[in-house]
């Protein structure tokens, strides 16, 4: 799953990606209006977290540009501004969530897990394959009723192949997907994390390799 953060207070945002990241998302920051509309220009984002009072452009301008976009991302506004009053005219503005600051932090992720699965290319909430069952909701995976434990990077990889099949995933996908913006084309992290996630699953083996193309969940 990946997430773009949108605050303007920096030692907030610093806060709020390390701990989405340790729940296996991928995170980007913006600190203004106009930086979060440039990396939703060429970024695919499944959840955008949203401050409302912005610099540059305003969060609710910004909400309503990512409502009118045909790549339509769910919006959680995450804001001071928290009556009643105002959570009506910022889900008027197209949100789907709206949580007043000062928050829980586990309820800000399991409400931006409840976004990614409302999403209209998401359906099932436990994806199933290959004998696999995944449940984002609960982070658990079983292998032929075999429980595992996965690291926060081998989960997040598996959803997102599991969530692909039977298409393949580049490695360019997948370190968009799994990691974040700052994750190096060059690296081998997608090799040796695919490696540690094979040995993980056992036989037979079950991820499919094809040179120049990418991976795959093969039945």
């Amino acid at each position: 799953m990946r997430v773009l953060v949108v605050e303007d207070a920096r030692a907030l945002a610093e806060v709020l990606a390390e701990g989405l990241r340790d729940q296996g998302m991928a995170v980007d920051l913006a600190h203004d209006g106009l930086e979060a509309a440039a990396k939703l220009d060429v970024n695919a984002y499944d959840v955008v977290v949203l401050d409302r009072d912005l610099p540059g452009i305003h969060g609710d301008t910004l909400c309503q540009m990512i409502t009118e976009r045909d790549d339509r991302v769910m919006v959680l506004m995450l804001t001071a501004a928290g009556s009643p009053g105002d959570r009506v005219s910022g889900l008027s503005l197209g949100a789907d969530d709206y949580l007043a600051k000062p928050f829980h932090f586990p309820e800000l992720v399991l409400r931006i897990r409840s976004l990614a699965r409302r999403q209209p290319s998401v359906r099932a909430r436990t994806l199933r394959a290959a004998g696999i069952e995944l449940d984002p909701l609960r982070r658990t995976v079983t292998r032929d009723g075999r429980r595992l434990d996965l690291s926060v990077k081998e989960f997040a990889l598996l959803e997102a192949l599991l969530r692909a099949t039977p298409a393949f995933l580049s490695t360019e996908d997948l370190l968009e997907q799994v990691w974040d913006e700052h994750a190096d084309p060059l690296t081998n992290t997608v090799t040796v994390t695919i490696g540690r996630l094979r040995r993980k699953l056992g036989d037979p083996p079950i991820i499919a390799t094809t040179p120049g193309v990418g991976y795959r969940i093969t039945e």
